[in-house]
């Protein structure tokens, strides 16, 4: 038995509308259109990196963990909720094409769409009623099983099994959740303590944008 939602008059996932409608209050097309600067080449990868850069972050947000998931935006009426629907394998062409540098161009992206989402709807909010209030920020890696030789930027690291190994910073509140203000792809064999003077230093100008003016523990 399958089943598949292809009535073109609903959706699924029309959490997305208010999600995506915040984002572009927060400027995150006209950030992407700004910073994020991707080659385009005969087969046109790097043209559109603003919505392209949106329909990922809409599919992300509708629970896709992989470039074949993002067909969720595919469904039903979802093609009235966005100007222009890309397929999977564009969106992953779009992402190959990308270098070191692409990443440091979305993590500045991704730094001030935070600073402008916190003027939306306070991220690291504390009570007023203690004056003991702090920003808490982890950092720490991670690690993601991949099974095959060829997985872009996925190696062998401590644990002995092949996977794409993340540095991750986060920042919360005694009444907030986690958010992410730091991330950083990173081969397995890299000792932790490589480069994370300047990444700890990335998340917590970050995590001072938007703490309204609390100390941090790191």
């Amino acid at each position: 038995m399958s089943h598949s939602f292809d009535d073109a008059n609903l959706t699924a996932t029309t959490g997305l509308v208010p999600i995506m409608s915040l984002a572009q209050m927060a400027g995150l097309p006209d950030l992407a259109e700004d910073r994020l600067t991707v080659t385009t080449t005969g087969a046109d990868k790097g043209a559109n990196p603003a919505p392209k850069l949106a329909t990922l972050v809409a599919g992300m947000a509708a629970g896709a963990d992989s470039i074949d998931d993002m067909n969720i935006l595919r469904h039903g009426g979802m093609q009235h909720l966005f100007d222009r629907v890309y397929a999977p394998s564009t969106l992953g062409s779009f992402l190959r094409s990308f270098a070191f540098g692409h990443v440091r161009q979305l993590d500045a992206i991704s730094s001030r769409f935070l600073t402008n989402l916190n003027e939306h709807t306070p991220l690291l909010p504390a009570s007023e009623d203690t004056g003991q209030a702090m920003v808490f920020v982890d950092v720490d890696d991670t690690v993601i099983d991949v099974h095959s030789a060829s997985k872009q930027g996925a190696g062998f690291g401590y644990q002995g099994s092949r996977g794409l190994n993340a540095l991750l910073a986060t920042a919360s509140t005694g009444d907030s959740g986690q958010i992410i203000v730091g991330q950083r792809l990173r081969k397995g064999s890299t000792s932790s303590a490589r480069g994370a003077d300047k990444f700890v230093a990335d998340a917590l100008a970050t995590t001072t944008r938007i703490n309204s003016g609390l100390p941090a523990l790191v």
